[in-house]
C-alpha cells in the first residue's frame, strides 16, 4: 500500500537472515541490478549510508539494524530503459552533459542528492517518482545552487516538474546518465523511466 507524504510507515523489525548491507545508493542499487539480472527476488538491503537512507530516517548505525530498534519498510524502485538498456535505481536518476549548461533531469525517488534538497516533494513510498526538468540561464544557476541545499529552488519558471509513475525524454542533444550517484551512459538519446511501488525492502 502506497503512502502519503508525511505518513509514517515502516514496521520495527531487524535485518533478517540473508539481508544485505549497503552503505550506499551505488551499492545498494548494485545488489538490485544483481538480483533481477539472474531473475532472483532482490534481498531485503540494510542502509546505512546514502541518499535513500538519508531520505528515511536512517542513523548509518550498522549494529542497529540487527537490533529490536530497527525499523523495516517497503519503498518504491525506479526503473529506466537507457537507449533501450533496463536499469534500476533506489534513490535519483540524473541526465545532464554539466550542471553549469543545458538540460538537467533529476528524476528523483529519495529527498536528497548529496547536500543537495533537489527532490523536496519526493518520497520513496508514494508510488509516484519526483521529476524536475529544464534549461536554466547561467545567472540563475548561480542562485538555484545556492538555493538547492534547502530545497527552495523550486518553485521555477523554467523548471518544469511534475510527480508521475512514469515518463518518456527525448534527448536532444544526448545527456549522460547517472543512477545513484554513478555514471552508467553517455550521450544517450532516450529515456523510459517508471516505478516500481513496494518493490524494495530495506531496514534502517
Amino acid at each position: 500500500m502506497t503512502v502519503e507524504r508525511g505518513v509514517d510507515w515502516g514496521r520495527p523489525g531487524a535485518l533478517p537472515p540473508g539481508g544485505v548491507v549497503a552503505r550506499s545508493d551505488g551499492e545498494a542499487r548494485a545488489i538490485v541490478e544483481r538480483a533481477r539480472r539472474a531473475s532472483a527476488p532482490i534481498p531485503t538491503i540494510g542502509l546505512v549510508g546514502g541518499d535513500l537512507c538519508r531520505t528515511l530516517g536512517g542513523s548509518g548505525d550498522e549494529a542497529r539494524l540487527r537490533s529490536p530498534d530497527a525499523v523495516t519498510v517497503t519503498c518504491d524502485l525506479g526503473s529506466v530503459l537507457v537507449d533501450g538498456r533496463l536499469h534500476w535505481f533506489v534513490a535519483h536518476l540524473i541526465a545532464r552533459r554539466s550542471w553549469w549548461r543545458g538540460r538537467a533531469i533529476a528524476v528523483m525517488n529519495a529527498q536528497w542528492l548529496g547536500e543537495w534538497d533537489l527532490g523536496p516533494r519526493a518520497h520513496p513510498g508514494d508510488g509516484l517518482l519526483d521529476r524536475t526538468d529544464g534549461t536554466l540561464p547561467l545567472g540563475d544557476r548561480l542562485t538555484a545552487r545556492r538555493r538547492v541545499r534547502t530545497g527552495t529552488h523550486l518553485p521555477h519558471p523554467a523548471l518544469h516538474t511534475a510527480r508521475r509513475a512514469a515518463e518518456q525524454f527525448d534527448l536532444d542533444p544526448p545527456l549522460d546518465v547517472w543512477l545513484d550517484g554513478e555514471r552508467v551512459a553517455r550521450r544517450v538519446r532516450e529515456l523510459s523511466v517508471r516505478v516500481e511501488p513496494e518493490a524494495l525492502t530495506v531496514v534502517i
